[in-house]
């Protein structure tokens, strides 16, 4: 999820925390404590800490989806194969988001960012110099595992640390982080390919998300009104089950699950697309990623319709824009098949956020688990989605892939459709996204 988001995270629509009263150890209270205020110094601190997380930890997420097409070339892999490198990353991420969630509860949001941030670019670090794709994909996976720290607890820690009256501008700081780093995790490897090999441009997307993590956690305040908690395995899955069991907010997983894996199966094998038929520049494929930049104008835009006219309407609407990009995709005209992506991602923005503020919406109780619920799916359609949809172009071509992901779309708008069917409390959800 952004902008106000495509790659990642969603953003709730209320602080993340839980609303359940869990015991703590020792008892206190956060209240004595002021949270950050604009004007401190710890608050520019925090500002920019979380700044360089979002840069960091979203390029380091997405380091090798550009470089697919190269990486098919300089192992004699397939697409599919060659997809493994994003998908065993967010594959892993998304199981590791709830648990790392809640050791956050224990043992500091803080430390988990830290030690998240370093060890994800320590490890983004040796990409370069693996010996054979195998080896690449293995150390994406445990990649993905030392990334879950970051999007699982950021926002947390913000809300808790910061004053509610300066809450916003730190958390737009953050998103903005998560979208250019995500952006740049594209563009920089795609511009080094047109000039070295795969390994120099991994290289160069990595030492820039090694230079931020450091700053994170040279800048980041240690936290001053966190306070612990027991962990409780029962009451997690419990919180889990419970969101489940409701239809709205199992309906906002499930769309994730399609809605994000078909917007990186896309992003995935366009490449080949754009090489393959119509000749372009590693770095003028690379380009094709700037249109996630609509999502920043399509998320504003979805909160002030959600708020006019309540969110199905909006959530239904992206998700129509989003199937009806897929014609465009076929086109044999180069300014068609962007303008078909344009628009494709545009609704998927426009789905997407409002969905994830949704979700902090309808949950009332134990928001974390169902925030984090809502990104496990999400990571987990990346993963699985955009692996099976590799499969079906390496098989049978893009038309067959097109086709493959108009039918996952049409099933969202049928999901979207059935979400909401009574009117929900029309309110302005504070609506982004991290880019996926």
């Amino acid at each position: 999820m952004l902008v106000a988001q495509a790659e990642g995270v969603p953003f709730p629509s209320a602080p993340v925390q839980h609303s359940a009263p869990r015991p703590a150890s020792p008892p206190a209270t956060t209240a004595l404590v002021p949270g950050l205020r604009r004007g401190e110094p710890g608050y520019a601190r925090a500002v920019v800490a979380f700044l360089a997380a979002g840069l960091a930890s979203f390029n380091a997420l997405y380091c090798t989806q550009a470089l697919m097409p190269a990486l098919t070339r300089a192992f004699g892999a397939d697409p599919a194969q060659a997809s493994l490198t994003v998908s065993a990353a967010t594959g892993v991420l998304a199981l590791a988001i709830l648990p790392v969630s809640a050791l956050s509860e224990r043992f500091g949001r803080g430390r988990v960012i830290a030690v998240s941030a370093l060890s994800a670019t320590a490890l983004g670090l040796l990409l370069p110099l693996m010996p054979g794709l195998g080896w690449l994909i293995v150390l994406r996976a445990a990649q993905g595992l030392a990334l879950a720290g970051v999007p699982a607890t950021a926002m947390a820690w913000l809300s808790e640390e910061i004053d509610g009256a300066h809450l916003a501008p730190a958390m737009g700081q953050y998103v903005a982080g998560t979208t250019i780093g995500g952006l740049l995790g594209r563009l920089i490897p795609s511009g080094v390919l047109d000039l070295a090999s795969w390994r120099w441009a991994l290289a160069a997307t990595t030492v820039f998300a090694a230079v931020f993590a450091v700053v994170t956690v040279v800048l980041m305040p240690g936290q001053r009104r966190f306070v612990a908690k027991r962990l409780s395995v029962r009451h997690e899955l419990d919180a889990v089950a419970g969101h489940w069991r409701r239809p709205q907010l199992a309906g906002l997983f499930v769309l994730a699950f399609l809605l994000m894996g078909v917007f990186v199966s896309l992003y995935d094998y366009v490449g080949y697309r754009l090489t393959g038929s119509f000749g372009l520049r590693q770095s003028e494929v690379g380009a094709i990623f700037l249109l996630y930049l609509f999502g920043t104008a399509a998320s504003t835009l979805a909160g002030r319709g959600a708020a006019r006219h309540g969110r199905r309407p909006v959530l239904l609407g992206g998700a129509l824009m989003s199937l009806a990009a897929m014609p465009l995709m076929l086109s044999s005209e180069l300014v068609l098949v962007v303008a078909g992506a344009a628009l494709f991602t545009t609704g998927f923005f426009t789905a997407h956020s409002v969905a994830s503020g949704w979700v902090g919406a309808l949950a009332t109780r134990d928001r974390a688990e169902a925030s984090g619920t809502y990104l496990a799916c999400y990571y987990l359609g990346s993963s699985i989605v955009g692996y099976l949809s590799g499969l079906v172009f390496h098989r049978f071509g893009w038309a067959a892939l097109v086709g493959w992901l108009a039918a996952l779309l049409a099933a969202a708008v049928i999901v979207a459709r059935a979400i909401g069917r009574r009117n929900d409390p029309v309110q302005v959800d504070r609506v982004s996204s991290l880019v996926p």
